[in-house]
């Protein structure tokens, strides 16, 4: 089959590869959609992966195609994947959280991934699609899964003020989930025309883009730098709550005013990590799907750029250096 393998750092080729041998338990997914997360760019040109070589891209929907036992039943199913896999046997696994699973493995970044022809995934990863749930959408999922976990770390109320700060692919598919749950009073934080196009799509007014003076119950921190985490404490309201999304970009400092703030309105502060898929309704991924096939959500609308498997390096490379304005870069078969 054909595939983008890295085999270093910097070092990513289009080249002919083994198709994937599947084990008990196992199925060999066609791919048929494919996103570029964030985090690949990175991991393909800065820090390289956990072993070498390897077929990055952990978001990714695909029809299963062979089984490796007698269980015929995922023949033919059109499907998302999870992308980690747990070990199921450390005290995370044991309460269902699989997500802050201490021994896992991870599709597109410990073993091979979606960007390729076929890829071997776990059945237990598997989510299967309704019929008017597309594979971009369905490729979505994981980006959209991760800004779920952190919109449901708290509870929050129709009539709250709620702040995003910061407009990538997390923050607007936040947005774009926090209307959809009839929450008004969003304001919103970002700093390129094209961030502020697609917030406008969402029913985000000038009244609710980039204003000074917010006093939110609830802040979304999706950018991981000092001064946005500093900008969340200051914005979040006395008893308020901040929920930190981003990836830190450097180490993390909170100046001795600020952190004063922190004691002083009694704010919660609560990480995320990841999402929820415990295969079954209730969770992260079941939530994302139910809103799908709802039609109540349009992820497909954040997609900038398309790129068939062959000339997806185009578009990393379009991360990478930053040369357009971008939100999704998708891999299509």
């Amino acid at each position: 089959m054909k595939a983008q393998v890295l085999h270093g750092i910097g070092d990513i080729r289009y080249e002919e590869t083994d198709k994937p041998r599947i084990e008990k338990g196992w199925v060999l997914v066609k791919v048929k959609a494919a996103g570029v997360c964030g985090s690949d760019i990175p991991r393909i040109y800065k820090t390289g992966a956990h072993v070498h070589p390897i077929v990055t891209g952990h978001e990714f929907s695909g029809e299963v195609i062979e089984t490796a036992d007698d269980n015929f039943s995922w023949r033919g199913k059109r499907v998302g994947i999870f992308p980690l896999i747990p070990c199921g046997e450390c005290i995370n696994c044991k309460k269902k959280m699989y997500e802050m699973c201490s021994n896992y493995n991870y599709l597109g970044s410990r073993c091979n991934g979606g960007f390729a022809e076929y890829a071997a995934v776990p059945e237990w990863n598997l989510i299967e699609l309704p019929d008017n749930v597309s594979y971009k959408q369905a490729a979505m999922m994981e980006p959209m899964a991760v800004a779920v976990h952190a919109m449901r770390r708290f509870y929050i109320e129709k009539d709250s003020s709620v702040c995003v700060i910061g407009l990538g692919t997390i923050g607007l598919l936040l947005t774009m989930f926090l209307k959809a749950e009839g929450i008004q009073n969003v304001y919103v934080e970002g700093n390129k025309d094209m961030q502020k196009h697609f917030a406008q799509k969402l029913g985000v007014d000038d009244e609710h883009y980039n204003v000074d003076n917010v006093v939110a119950d609830y802040v979304f921190e999706c950018v991981g730098k000092n001064e946005t985490i500093n900008r969340a404490i200051e914005l979040a309201a006395p008893a308020g709550n901040i929920v930190l999304v981003g990836n830190p970009y450097s180490e993390m400092n909170i100046p001795k005013d600020t952190y004063w703030k922190i004691l002083r309105k009694q704010l919660k502060l609560s990480g995320t990590w990841n999402s929820s898929y415990a295969g079954e309704s209730g969770d992260d991924w079941h939530y994302v799907l139910n809103m799908l096939a709802d039609g109540r959500i349009d992820p497909e609308q954040f997609i900038t750029h398309e790129y068939p498997l062959d000339a997806i390096q185009k578009g990393m490379e379009i991360m990478r250096d930053k040369s357009e304005d971008y939100v999704k870069v998708m891999c299509i078969s």
